[in-house]
């Protein structure tokens, strides 16, 4: 196919490489840090990301590391179900970031990996992508929500905005703790949510609103427990077995008008940050990877990759603002009392049920690494 530069070593660098790998390019996988390392906690893998990982050959594999927490569902500020079970228990795979990252690096050919290799020059130059001085096929932004691709070849992008939430995660062992079914526990302007992993620990977020770059007197695990240790069970319990937490300002990316200028597409973040309310950040990442290496056609990734990310980029921040409603929380939970479950499984369908795209006749992927 030719060569390919990929700009960022996280999920959706790596997947986009293996593609690209499988379909017959020489890649390269440029990451600004010493090592490929996923830095957070847990990350949700729904249908539609399982779905593109099998496409790899590597679905299977992070299902085995995953534990499965479809049977979950929302709450109330005093722990009483809202909506419940609203999917199948193969619909939703929890899993640690870094095991996912492993899974990705295991697939990876050896030299592809240029860890320590930040993006300091990125160019077009007479119709090819130049980076950091060598002149490639295809260049493929992967750099997150800042990235330098972005910031270099579409400079009339929007700047990323404040969602005004901020997000704390941790991961608490399960021994000791009561039986945790996954659920999301929405009160006034703030949420919690608990989904166990299958190695016998619990992933653990809160989010709440708050002006951007707030800091405390007092550690984040502090603040955690200052507003969430009366919440109903098993939020106490959870917060007694956490050791540790980390908070991050929550931004999204508004809507660009194209996800491919020329030579060089954008993927993942880069492309479509989005709030974190649907649980589709990185479902959305490996559908972009899977996408763009099945394609090869960058007008045509656009056009199947970027109204589809919009819309649920745009939903999630519907979603986000639904969760930390204020004065409204009460009527929200009447109402959301009176839907039944197979709704919810019909408003999730549209993302859920996306089929992978796949080569077009005569061309095919190539066989697993």
């Amino acid at each position: 196919m030719g060569t390919a530069a990929v700009v960022g070593g996280g999920i959706a660098g790596l997947t986009t490489a293996i593609g690209l790998v499988r379909r017959g390019w020489d890649v390269e996988v440029h990451e600004r840090a010493a090592e490929f390392t996923e830095v957070g906690a847990g990350i949700s893998l729904w249908a539609n990301a399982l779905r593109a990982l099998d496409v790899l050959g590597l679905g299977d594999q992070v299902r085995a590391r995953g534990a499965y927490s479809g049977q979950g569902g929302f709450r109330d500020r005093k722990g009483r179900w809202l909506a419940r079970g609203a999917g199948g228990p193969d619909e939703l795979v929890m899993l640690h970031r870094a095991e996912l990252l492993d899974v990705l690096l295991a697939a990876v050919p050896d030299g592809v990996l240029r860890p320590g290799s930040p993006a300091a020059d990125v160019r077009v130059v007479d119709g090819k992508p130049v980076l950091n001085g060598r002149e490639y096929d295809l260049l493929v932004g992967a750099d997150g929500l800042r990235s330098t691709v972005r910031a270099a070849l579409w400079p009339d992008a929007p700047s990323p905005r404040y969602s005004g939430h901020t997000a704390w995660r941790t991961i608490v062992p399960a021994a000791g703790l009561p039986a945790v079914a996954g659920s999301e526990t929405w009160g006034d302007r703030q949420v919690f949510g608990v989904f166990p992993m299958s190695d016998d620990r619990v992933y653990v977020y809160a989010a709440a609103v708050l002006p951007a770059d707030t800091r405390f007197p007092h550690s984040e695990l502090d603040e955690l427990r200052r507003r969430f240790a009366d919440w109903p069970d098993p939020v106490p319990a959870v917060l007694a077995a956490a050791t540790a937490a980390v908070r991050h300002d929550l931004y999204y990316l508004p809507d660009l008008p194209t996800y491919a200028r020329g030579p060089v597409a954008l993927v993942g973040d880069a492309a479509h940050a989005m709030t974190p309310n649907l649980g589709q950040g990185g479902c959305q990442a490996i559908e972009d990877a899977v996408t763009l290496a099945a394609t090869a056609d960058l007008r045509r990734y656009d056009a199947l990759r970027r109204p589809r990310s919009q819309s649920i980029a745009r939903r999630s921040r519907t979603a986000g603002r639904l969760a930390h409603a204020g004065a409204a929380a009460p009527l929200r939970d009447a109402a959301l009392r009176l839907l039944p479950p197979a709704l919810f499984r019909r408003q999730l369908a549209s993302v859920l049920d996306w089929p992978p795209t796949t080569p077009r006749p005569g061309e095919r992927w190539g066989s697993a690494v």
